[in-house]
C-alpha cells in the first residue's frame, strides 16, 4: 500500500520580528498561508528507510544526502513510535531550496503525515507537532497546513480562519538564502504584532488589511541578495498586482492577485522577461482541497 502527501509552499503574508530571546532565537508575529503549489511525497512499506528525489528542483538536494529533512523526519517518527518498519520514499521536488517558502519544512511535515498513516501510528496532533518542532521552527505550522497566526519562535499557532480566494505569484531570483544568515544580518528596532480581525472576505480587502504590515527581514535579505529588490519592483508593476512582499527570509517574493487567472498572466509576463528566475502561480489551499492532497 502506497501513501502520498502534498507538501505545499508556505507564504508569510507578513512577518514582524518582535523580540529576541536570551538564547538568540528571534520572536516573530506572522500570518502564514499555504498554497496549491508544492512538492509531492510517496511512501511504501520497506525493510529500511530510503529516499529518492526527482523533479525540476531535485538537483539542489543532492549535496544534502542523508541529512535531508525528509529522512530526518522519518527517523525521528520511527524512534518516537518504537517501530523497526522502514519505508521507500520518493519526493517529487518542485519548490526551490532555501527560498523562504518552507520547502524543506513542508517536505518534513509531509513525511510525518504520510509515515504516520503508513505505519499506522497512534499519535495526536499535539505530539506530532512537538516532533515537528524538533526538526525546525516552520514544521509545526506546515503540519497544520491551513492559514495560521504564528508567534513565539514559530511554535505558537492560532488558526486564522479561511482566506478569501486569490491568485498568488511566487518569484525567486535563483538565489538560495539561509534563514540564519538573514536573521544575523537584521538590524533595527523590534516590531509589534500585526494581527487583524475579522479576516477579510475578498482579496482586495485582504490586501488592504496586509498593507500596514511588512516583512521585517526584507532589508537584511536585500543586503545579502540585492536581486530581491529587483524582484519586488517588478512584482509591484505587474497588471493586477494588489500587494508585493518577500516571504520568510527570502529570497522568494510574492504578489497577490484577485484571481488565479491574473496570477497566471503575471507569471507569463515575468517568465518571458526574466527566464532565469523561478516562477509559479497558484492560490491558497482550500479546505476542500486539503483532504484531496493528503
Amino acid at each position: 500500500m502506497a501513501v502520498t502527501a502534498f507538501a505545499p509552499a508556505k507564504v508569510n503574508l507578513y512577518l514582524h520580528v518582535t523580540g529576541r530571546r536570551d538564547d538568540g532565537y528571534h520572536l516573530i508575529d506572522s500570518l502564514v498561508a499555504f498554497l496549491d503549489i508544492g512538492d509531492r511525497l510517496r511512501a511504501e512499506p520497506a525493510a529500511s528507510l530510503s529516499l529518492t528525489v526527482d523533479g525540476p528542483e531535485a538537483a539542489d538536494l543532492a549535496a544534502v544526502g542523508d541529512d535531508n529533512l525528509v529522512l530526518r523526519a522519518a527517523r525521528l517518527l520511527a524512534d518516537r513510535a518504537g517501530t523497526t518498519v522502514g519505508a521507500t520514499m520518493h519526493l517529487d521536488k518542485h519548490l526551490p531550496v532555501a527560498a523562504g517558502i518552507g520547502g524543506g519544512s513542508s517536505d518534513a511535515a509531509a513525511a510525518l503525515r504520510a509515515l504516520k498513516r503508513l505505519w499506522r501510528i497512534s499519535l495526536d496532533d499535539e505530539a506530532l507537532g512537538a516532533l515537528g518542532a524538533r526538526l525546525g521552527a516552520d514544521v509545526p505550522a506546515c503540519l497544520y497546513g491551513r492559514a495560521v497566526w504564528v508567534g513565539g519562535i514559530g511554535e505558537r499557532l492560532e488558526p486564522a480562519g479561511p482566506l478569501p480566494e486569490a491568485g498568488i505569484l511566487l518569484v525567486n531570483p535563483r538565489r538560495a538564502l539561509p534563514t540564519a544568515a538573514v536573521f544575523a544580518a537584521r538590524r533595527g528596532p523590534f516590531g509589534h504584532a500585526g494581527r487583524f480581525a475579522p479576516m477579510p472576505v475578498d482579496t482586495p480587502g485582504l490586501a488592504c488589511a496586509l498593507a500596514p504590515c511588512r516583512n521585517d527581514l526584507t532589508e537584511a535579505a536585500i543586503g545579502l541578495v540585492p536581486e530581491i529588490a529587483s524582484v519586488l519592483a517588478r512584482l509591484c508593476r505587474l497588471p493586477g498586482s494588489l500587494l508585493a512582499r518577500m516571504s520568510g527570509a527570502g529570497a522568494t517574493c510574492f504578489a497577490l492577485f484577485a484571481d488565479h487567472a491574473g496570477a497566471e498572466r503575471a507569471r507569463a509576463i515575468v517568465a518571458a522577461a526574466e527566464p532565469r528566475w523561478w516562477c509559479a502561480a497558484g492560490g491558497f489551499i482550500s479546505e476542500a482541497s486539503l483532504a484531496e492532497y493528503g
